[in-house]
């Protein structure tokens, strides 16, 4: 499709935002504009193309990063429509590491919610160039101005307006273009918004009423790209005032660079303001050939390298995400950045130094498919035949090879027991458990070493909700699952030495190993750290692996409540071995006592997940919205006035009092308060809590 598109005029773009922003109702409309689709998809009636997993119909939300190709004026855009829900925050992240540009989509009503600020902090640290599309202006409660003030106090974004609304809420009637100086006019919708195909504006002249309005914002917009680009700088110095062609490229050069955020408006549902949303990605986000060359390392040397998005360079792509289809097995999501991956191919896999095959090709939209016999640099393609290679690998040539950047992910903060009905589904969970891990690096599965159970883990309720349905929907299994349980760690507050032993003496040749340590605490989020004081070699080389194994093994479960353990460093002190009965088995398990003697004395405490709560509600419930979080042990940083006579509570909550929220939120507010969270860090457990869990 668009093989014969250069790399200068390709655009990889994600649309992100805060839940229920209308991400996915943008990217429909984008479809249907490119002629990609035929008939306009509408998310709350489940018909939306890019949310085709049945959980996504049906609960009217995206659950997991949707990619698609379409063209718009003589350009090939690759979308990546991600998810709103915190709880799959890893969509937007492994997106986003793989993307050159991204829209950032913004209620008109609701303005900066706290997805919007997580997902702008992703985009930050990857440097990726942002438009944004304030959505909704025919809702209630809409306000531009508002939002633009938001972005730039609550995200410190440099935003421009490029566009203003004519109207809002039921009378929102058109745009401004202030580059053009030219209105663009939509037809009245019917009442139900329902339309096959996208409205198309009428170009006019700026309402009388505008004008003076319109002329202070494009003052402004050529202030603000002058203040950043040498170019118009000078111009607006000797007094010229750039053509419009001359401040689309300066606006270009600097959203490239992220110096600039040009904002546009419209709304979706109603199919109006996309045309132009479509024209400044093509105006101002980048194409592959705009954004640095990707960094690397050599794996040998470890001499950085780089790689330009040249075919003619060695091939170079990174694995941002694996999806287990029903009918071709297993699909790897590959970005490539140099050179020509080709069907059929063996590449290598960096960190597994294990050559693969990539013996299928495939253009996704959505989860349809377009086999290919060649992908080169800017492509983002699935291919069928990596069978060990998994998110945030790099595949490259083996004649030149590479290690990109991996990918970070949060550890999962909630767990629940879950028991197979039969023999059968047993099977079946075992299988359908370690194919969802490998899909999703923040979904957990594991054994209870005391009971048995299987346990999974995950980022939230919705999305072990979405596991749960997945099991019995896709792969058939039939089980028990327990209540939601908090994902609690352990920890010591001071530093403890300890020594294990482990002598055993049979007929034959025994077991010997003696190892001394001392357990110190460590920052919150360094988890362990492994360090060897020994002197002198009283424990022989070879069996260090098996004491450094052993340490693992004792993290696994804390003295206090069997517990996973962190933020501990393991210093081995001392250790005596013997020359005959000397063993690894013998040193592990020398390594478990002597870890498990020092945590009893270093005061080891519970740590709990603390989730950044932000609760929305109606003024006149405030004071019973707060008593109530404070009744969860929840911590109100904050009150500030909303949108709409609202009120915004941030708090910190722990996650044990936060289950069910979302009910009693709704009865507090009859139903019109709403909540978002995310993990925030892990903090010890108050003394009298602690003593109700351990006891448990």
């Amino acid at each position: 499709m668009a093989a014969s598109i250069p790399l200068e005029r390709t655009r990889n773009i994600g649309i992100a935002a805060h839940i229920d922003a209308g991400k996915t109702t943008v990217t429909e409309c984008i479809l249907v504009a490119t002629k990609r689709i035929h008939r306009l998809g509408y998310v709350d009636e489940g018909s939306a193309q890019m949310d085709y997993m049945p959980q996504e119909g049906e609960r009217g939300i995206t659950i997991t990063a949707a990619a698609t190709t379409c063209e718009w004026a003589a350009h090939s855009i690759n979308i990546i429509d991600t998810p709103g829900h915190v709880d799959f925050t890893v969509e937007v992240e492994r997106s986003l590491r793989v993307l050159d540009g991204c829209i950032a989509v913004f209620c008109a009503a609701s303005g900066v919610q706290p997805q919007s600020e997580t997902v702008w902090r992703q985009a930050n640290r990857y440097a990726i160039p942002r438009i944004a599309f304030v959505n909704k202006m025919d809702r209630m409660g809409a306000h531009f101005h508002d939002v633009l003030h938001q972005m730039r106090a609550k995200l410190e974004a440099n935003v421009v307006a490029v566009q203003l609304p004519i109207g809002s809420e039921d009378q929102f009637q058109g745009i401004v273009d202030l580059i053009s100086r030219k209105a663009l006019f939509y037809p009245p919708s019917e009442d139900t918004g329902r339309q096959l195909e996208l409205p198309v504006g009428r170009e006019g002249p700026i309402p009388a009423d505008m004008k003076a309005l319109s002329e202070t914002f494009r003052e402004a917009l050529v202030v603000a790209v002058a203040d950043v680009d040498e170019v118009v700088e000078q111009q607006y110095l000797d007094g010229v005032q750039p053509s419009e062609d001359e401040l689309r490229a300066g606006l270009r050069r600097a959203t490239v660079t992220c110096r600039l955020v040009p904002v546009l408006c419209g709304s979706a549902l109603r199919g109006r303001g996309i045309q132009p949303l479509l024209d400044a990605v093509v105006n101002y986000l980048p194409s592959p050939l705009d954004v640095p060359d990707v960094v690397g390392m050599e794996p040998d040397s470890g001499r950085e390298t780089t790689r330009r998005p040249d075919p003619d360079e060695p091939f170079c792509g990174l694995l941002f995400k694996v999806l287990a289809d029903p009918f071709t097995g297993r699909l790897a999501f590959v970005r490539v950045y140099s050179g020509v991956l080709r069907k059929g191919t063996s590449v290598l896999n960096t960190r597994l130094d294990r050559q693969e095959r990539a013996s299928r090709l495939l253009r996704m939209h959505a989860n349809k498919r377009e086999d290919l016999t060649e992908a080169g640099p800017g492509d983002i393609v699935a291919v069928i035949g990596l069978q060990t290679s998994t998110t945030g690998d790099t595949l490259c040539d083996r004649k030149a090879p590479i290690v990109l950047e991996s990918m970070k992910f949060p550890e999962p903060v909630i767990s629940m027991a879950i028991e197979p009905k039969t023999k059968l589904d047993q099977e079946n969970l075992i299988k359908a458990l370690a194919r969802l891990a490998d899909e999703d690096p923040t979904f957990a599965a594991s054994t209870d070493t005391e009971t048995g159970q299987q346990i999974i883990s995950g980022m939230g309720e919705l999305h072990l909700d979405i596991i749960k349905d997945r099991l019995l929907r896709e792969f058939k299994v039939h089980a028990t699952i327990g209540n939601p349980q908090v994902a609690y760690k352990e920890t010591i507050t001071q530093a403890a030495r300890g020594r294990g032993e482990f002598i055993r003496q049979t007929g034959g040749r025994g077991h010997y190993g003696v190892v001394e340590l001392e357990l110190e605490p460590l920052e919150p989020g360094t988890n362990f750290e492994f360090v060897n004081a020994t002197r002198g070699g009283p424990i022989p080389v070879e069996f260090m692996s098996a004491v450094q194994a052993g340490a693992r093994e004792a993290m696994s479960a804390g003295v206090l409540a069997g517990y996973p353990v962190s933020n501990v460093r393991v210093r081995i002190l001392d250790g005596k071995a013997h020359e005959v009965d000397s063993s690894e088995l013998a040193f592990k398990n020398a390594t478990v006592a002597a870890f498990r003697a020092a945590a009893e004395q270093g005061h080891p405490v519970l740590l709990e997940p603390v989730m950044s709560v932000e609760v929305v509600t109606p003024e006149g419930a405030m004071g019973e919205v707060a008593n109530d979080l404070a009744s969860r042990r929840a911590d109100v940083e904050s009150m500030t006035p909303g949108l709409g006579g609202t009120q915004v509570l941030r708090a910190l909550a722990p996650l044990a009092g936060m289950f069910q929220y979302s009910t009693n939120l709704r009865n507090l507010t009859q139903g019109r308060g709403t909540y978002t969270m995310e993990p925030w860090m892990y903090r010890p457990v108050p003394a009298e809590v602690q003593v109700e869990i351990v006891g448990r």
